[in-house]
Protein backbone atom coordinates (compact mmCIF):
# COMPACT_ATOMS: atom_id res chain seq x y z
CA UNK A 1 0.00 0.00 0.00
CA UNK A 2 0.93 3.38 -0.73
CA UNK A 3 2.40 5.31 2.14
CA UNK A 4 0.37 8.73 1.57
CA UNK A 5 -3.58 7.52 0.20
CA UNK A 6 -6.36 9.77 -0.26
CA UNK A 7 -10.17 9.36 -1.05
CA UNK A 8 -13.22 12.24 -2.12
CA UNK A 9 -16.36 11.55 -0.76
CA UNK A 10 -19.17 14.24 -2.52
CA UNK A 11 -21.10 14.44 0.84
CA UNK A 12 -24.14 16.02 -0.92
CA UNK A 13 -24.48 13.26 -3.71
CA UNK A 14 -23.21 10.82 -0.57
CA UNK A 15 -20.93 9.30 -4.06
CA UNK A 16 -17.27 9.38 -3.93
CA UNK A 17 -15.96 12.00 -6.41
CA UNK A 18 -14.67 10.18 -9.75
CA UNK A 19 -12.22 12.05 -12.27
CA UNK A 20 -10.77 14.46 -9.82
CA UNK A 21 -6.75 15.52 -10.55
CA UNK A 22 -4.80 15.20 -7.49
CA UNK A 23 -1.02 16.14 -6.94
CA UNK A 24 1.33 15.75 -4.12
CA UNK A 25 3.71 18.17 -3.84
CA UNK A 26 6.85 18.44 -1.00
CA UNK A 27 7.92 21.35 0.88
CA UNK A 28 11.27 22.44 -0.66
CA UNK A 29 12.40 25.59 1.54
CA UNK A 30 10.20 28.53 0.30
CA UNK A 31 8.69 26.37 -2.67
CA UNK A 32 6.93 22.80 -3.67
CA UNK A 33 8.25 20.49 -5.58
CA UNK A 34 5.59 17.81 -7.59
CA UNK A 35 6.01 14.47 -6.83
CA UNK A 36 3.14 12.45 -8.27
CA UNK A 37 -0.49 12.61 -9.38
CA UNK A 38 -3.38 11.50 -10.96
CA UNK A 39 -6.96 11.18 -10.82
CA UNK A 40 -9.75 9.28 -8.90
CA UNK A 41 -11.07 6.55 -9.94
CA UNK A 42 -14.85 5.29 -9.82
CA UNK A 43 -14.47 4.53 -6.34
CA UNK A 44 -13.14 8.20 -5.51
CA UNK A 45 -9.29 7.02 -4.52
CA UNK A 46 -5.81 7.28 -5.96
CA UNK A 47 -4.06 4.26 -6.06
CA UNK A 48 -0.29 4.00 -6.15
CA UNK A 49 0.07 7.82 -5.29
CA UNK A 50 3.24 6.55 -4.47
CA UNK A 51 5.27 3.32 -5.17
CA UNK A 52 3.98 0.51 -2.12
CA UNK A 53 7.40 0.19 -1.31
CA UNK A 54 8.64 3.77 -1.60
CA UNK A 55 9.32 6.24 1.78
CA UNK A 56 8.99 9.56 1.90
CA UNK A 57 11.25 11.66 4.26
CA UNK A 58 9.97 13.36 7.18
CA UNK A 59 8.81 16.88 5.90
CA UNK A 60 5.55 19.34 5.09
CA UNK A 61 3.39 17.95 2.21
CA UNK A 62 0.42 19.32 0.04
CA UNK A 63 -2.01 17.28 -1.44
CA UNK A 64 -4.03 19.71 -4.23
CA UNK A 65 -7.42 18.62 -5.48
CA UNK A 66 -8.13 20.51 -8.62
CA UNK A 67 -12.21 20.37 -7.38
CA UNK A 68 -13.43 22.79 -10.47
CA UNK A 69 -12.61 19.82 -12.85
CA UNK A 70 -15.31 17.86 -10.89
CA UNK A 71 -17.73 20.61 -10.47
CA UNK A 72 -17.86 21.39 -14.14
CA UNK A 73 -18.19 17.88 -15.15
CA UNK A 74 -21.13 17.77 -13.10
CA UNK A 75 -22.84 21.06 -14.63
CA UNK A 76 -22.38 22.54 -10.45
CA UNK A 77 -20.82 25.66 -9.71
CA UNK A 78 -17.92 25.06 -6.81
CA UNK A 79 -17.26 27.78 -4.32
CA UNK A 80 -13.64 26.35 -4.27
CA UNK A 81 -11.85 25.81 -7.21
CA UNK A 82 -9.39 23.77 -5.49
CA UNK A 83 -8.53 22.48 -2.08
CA UNK A 84 -4.82 22.54 -1.20
CA UNK A 85 -4.59 20.09 1.99
CA UNK A 86 -1.02 20.86 4.19
CA UNK A 87 0.16 18.04 6.16
CA UNK A 88 3.34 17.01 8.02
CA UNK A 89 4.59 13.74 8.55
CA UNK A 90 7.66 11.94 10.69
CA UNK A 91 10.12 9.95 9.51
CA UNK A 92 8.59 6.70 11.05
CA UNK A 93 7.39 5.38 7.35
CA UNK A 94 3.90 5.22 9.22
CA UNK A 95 0.72 5.08 6.32
CA UNK A 96 -1.05 8.19 6.47
CA UNK A 97 -4.99 8.58 5.05
CA UNK A 98 -5.86 11.94 3.75
CA UNK A 99 -9.44 12.19 2.55
CA UNK A 100 -11.52 15.06 1.87
CA UNK A 101 -15.70 15.51 2.16
CA UNK A 102 -16.39 17.84 -0.61
CA UNK A 103 -19.71 19.63 -1.61
CA UNK A 104 -19.97 22.62 -3.46
CA UNK A 105 -19.67 25.22 -1.04
CA UNK A 106 -17.32 23.30 1.38
CA UNK A 107 -15.18 20.85 2.33
CA UNK A 108 -13.85 18.64 5.57
CA UNK A 109 -10.66 16.61 6.09
CA UNK A 110 -8.92 14.61 8.63
CA UNK A 111 -6.51 12.03 9.41
CA UNK A 112 -8.10 8.73 8.32
CA UNK A 113 -6.47 5.27 9.09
Amino acid sequence: MSQITTHILDTTRGLPAQNVPITLFAQDGESWQEINGGVTNADGRLPGLLAADEKLPAGVYRMHFATAVYFKANNETGFYPYVDIVFEIDASGTHYHIPLLLTAYGYSTYRGS
